[in-house]
């Protein structure tokens, strides 16, 4: 037998991964054993890996990757809806504090200017790594990346009115009162 072949009582699992159309490296890793292993004891065996099937496998193999970065982007896009909806939602606030650490909260009618930013950097975050797992095909949705923009320019403009208007508030209330 020659030297660094695998045992002969694996040869019977090699011949039938073989014969599924798996490629060196996947039988390998399905084995556990080195690939360099598999391509001696398949030449001893008289196996060859067939490129197309291997091509295929791969092709395949690429094409079930992109269907699952589909739907990761479609979860990420998800997250930046609802980000940009809870905005306007009734939101609580709390927090621990005081030296007995104390727990506090107080409900708002929608997010306060904190909260919201926070909600826009987790919907823009959310919509950068969604068009990075499926980039939008520019040609086609043009129209639809026209209204995206339009909507969030119209967001963004409501944001900073919010903002000046709660800073023009802090500046009129009387000193002493926060």
């Amino acid at each position: 037998m020659p030297r660094e072949i695998m045992a002969e009582a694996k040869w019977d699992r090699l011949r039938e991964l073989h014969a599924e159309g798996m490629g060196r490296n996947q039988i390998a890793r399905e084995m556990g054993i080195q690939a360099s292993c598999i391509s001696r004891t398949a030449a001893y065996l008289g196996l060859t890996f067939d490129r197309a099937k291997i091509e295929a496998a791969t092709r395949a193999r690429l094409a079930d990757l992109g269907e699952r970065r589909s739907l990761l982007a479609e979860q990420f896009h998800d997250v930046a809806e609802d980000s940009l909806d809870r905005i306007y939602k009734p939101t609580t606030v709390y927090a621990f504090g005081g030296k007995e650490n104390t727990y506090e909260e107080h409900t708002f009618t929608e997010a306060p200017a904190t909260e919201r930013r926070a909600l826009v950097v987790a919907a823009g975050t959310a919509t950068d790594r969604s068009l990075k797992l499926a980039p939008a095909d520019v040609a086609s949705n043009l129209d639809s990346a026209k209204s995206m923009l339009g909507n969030l320019g119209s967001l963004l403009t409501a944001y900073s009115r919010d903002l000046d208007e709660q800073d023009a508030a802090t500046e009129d209330e009387p000193a002493g009162e926060a």
